[in-house]
Parts: structure tokens; sequence; C-alpha cells
């Protein structure tokens, strides 16, 4: 199971936005992955339609758990989001996510 955390930002005054989005990322990182269970924490940027996108992924056990805990670090990093400058269409999914 994965959850994921993503926004739209803007490319104004030398993608100033992208750079706070990943710093916002980067203050979080461990936090995210000290949540128990996690496999992985992936990171997409979009350069063509300005995705920036966070991947959090669990086995189904302990993402009922995080699901349980509010997702962990979720709100503080999209209230964070949602506070930058540039940053637009704050939203998150839950889906399944396996390699084939």
């Amino acid at each position: 199971m994965a959850r994921e955390w993503r926004c739209k930002w803007s490319t104004d005054n030398d993608k100033a936005a992208l750079s706070a989005v990943q710093n916002i990322l980067s203050k979080h990182t461990s936090a995210i992955k000290a949540v128990p269970g996690v496999k992985s924490v992936q990171r997409i940027v979009c350069g063509g339609c300005q995705d920036f996108k966070v991947i959090v992924k669990l086995e189904k056990p302990d993402f009922d758990k995080f699901a349980a805990s509010n997702f962990g670090p979720e709100a503080k990093f999209l209230e964070e989001l949602k506070a930058t400058k540039g940053i637009t269409a704050v939203e998150t999914q839950t889906y399944t996510l396996e390699q084939v």
C-alpha cells in the first residue's frame, strides 16, 4: 500500500517553489522514514506539468497503522506545502503499489 502527497509548483522566480518544496521534504524525510514499517519513500518531479509527489510505501498491516495515525507526518508536511508561495493543488491519495 502507498500514500501519495502531491502538489503543483510554479516556475516563477527561477522555480523558487520547487526549491522550497524540496527543502520541506528534506526537513521531513527523517520523520517519514521513521514511520514503522516504511518500505520506501520516493520523490517524483515532473518539469513538464510541474508535479511534485512523495510516495510512502508500506506493507498492508503497517499501512493500516499508518492510516490510523492520520498518516504520521502528513499533516505537518501538507500544512507547510499549502503555506508556500507558488504551490497549488495540494492533494493526497491512497493506492496499491507493487512491482511487476
